[in-house]
């Protein structure tokens, strides 16, 4: 890692000839909710005039630009009695302004799965590979808990991260590409104030947290809780319709589909995004589903956010975002479901019977 300080007025200008020479996506604000508070998504930008820096928080994450809701992974032509297949795992340069340190743990969560797992995507390393990340840090939402999570600070998955310090941003640079980017504009080498700067921008964030979810132990304390009444107190409220799944950072299901043309002479076989809160999603062949009720599949997406699988390595991959919190229609949030189970089980009271003499 390479450390350098580069006044806001030069980041703009780098900010605005990158984007100026390379498709690029950044936060703007694309409307005002129900509060009259702006809202903001990941859009395309042309200048750095184009990018809110400020920004507060985007409604979906950077994960639709890896894994995109839906995407055509083959394509069959049928000939002559016979058929050819078409795959083609290319993806065009882009480049990603102002992600947040828990998106890119998100992003760094994604690369678990799809890269490092026994079965590696390519569709995902194209997009992977000619993604330029430039991340930032910011103070956090009154609702988020990613300090809980330990996801508040990035040490990897990024090109380039600017932490606010100021009149300046001190820029950690982690790619030979960030640093020759970077060459043809006026940074300096951080002085010791900068470095005290920087430790007191990042205990400012620290202690502006306001929500914690307690998870000390929460893996083992969610299979306890295994057949607590809870699940069915808050899978009465779902309504299966997937929403906290594609705002989630780092949910990665998906369903495979297959599509004829309509003269049947071709076909393409696609991805799609999915969620274990959809009906049918773990409906297996005759019609029989292994998870039949709200509360089940409601209880399978916890497990899998704060117990973890195996095809994530048994991690967390929640990173504190609250982004399904604040898109559940009903209300659903994790901090309110954790506290739930943690209070039930603290609360009850365990009547032992004492031993019988023995004789």
């Amino acid at each position: 890692m390479i450390y350098k300080v580069i006044s806001k007025p030069e980041f703009r200008k780098f900010i605005d000839t990158l984007v100026k020479a390379n498709t690029a996506f950044g936060p703007r604000q694309v409307d005002t909710d129900h509060h009259g508070e702006p809202v903001y998504q990941f859009m395309p930008v042309g200048s750095a005039d184009d990018i809110a820096f400020d920004y507060t928080k985007t409604h979906s994450s950077a994960k639709h630009f890896f894994l995109p809701f839906r995407e055509e992974i083959s394509h069959f032509t049928f000939r002559d009695g016979d058929w050819e297949q078409q795959i083609r795992y290319e993806a065009r340069p882009v480049v990603l302004i102002g992600l947040r340190p828990c998106d890119i743990r998100a992003v760094n969560i994604l690369d678990d799965v799809m890269l490092h797992g026994p079965y590696p995507s390519p569709y995902y390393l194209a997009r992977r590979k000619n993604t330029f990340i430039i991340g930032m840090d910011h103070l956090p939402l009154p609702d988020c808990f990613c300090k809980s999570m330990n996801r508040h600070t990035v040490s990897y998955g990024f090109n380039l991260f600017c932490s606010d310090i100021g009149d300046k941003f001190y820029l950690s640079i982690n790619s030979s590409k960030a640093f020759g980017f970077l060459k043809e504009f006026e940074t300096g080498d951080p002085t010791p104030e900068d470095d005290c700067l920087l430790i007191e921008r990042r205990k400012l964030i620290k202690q502006s947290f306001r929500t914690d979810v307690e998870v000390t132990g929460l893996p083992c304390f969610l299979d306890i809780e295994f057949e607590s009444p809870i699940w069915e107190k808050w899978g009465q409220r779902c309504l299966n319709c997937g929403t906290c799944a594609m705002v989630c950072p780092t949910c990665y299901c998906y369903s495979v589909e297959e599509h004829f043309d309509t003269d049947l002479k071709g076909s393409s076989r696609r991805n799609r995004l999915y969620s274990c809160n959809l009906v049918d999603f773990a409906e297996v062949a005759g019609g029989h589903n292994f998870r039949p009720k709200n509360s089940d599949r409601l209880k399978y997406r916890y497990y899998h956010h704060y117990r973890g699988f195996a095809a994530n390595d048994n991690q967390q991959i929640c990173v504190g975002c609250n982004r399904c919190g604040r898109a559940c229609l009903t209300g659903i949030n994790p901090k309110d479901v954790i506290n739930d189970l943690r209070l039930e089980r603290e609360s009850c009271m365990t009547c032992v019977s004492p031993s019988r003499n023995r004789t």
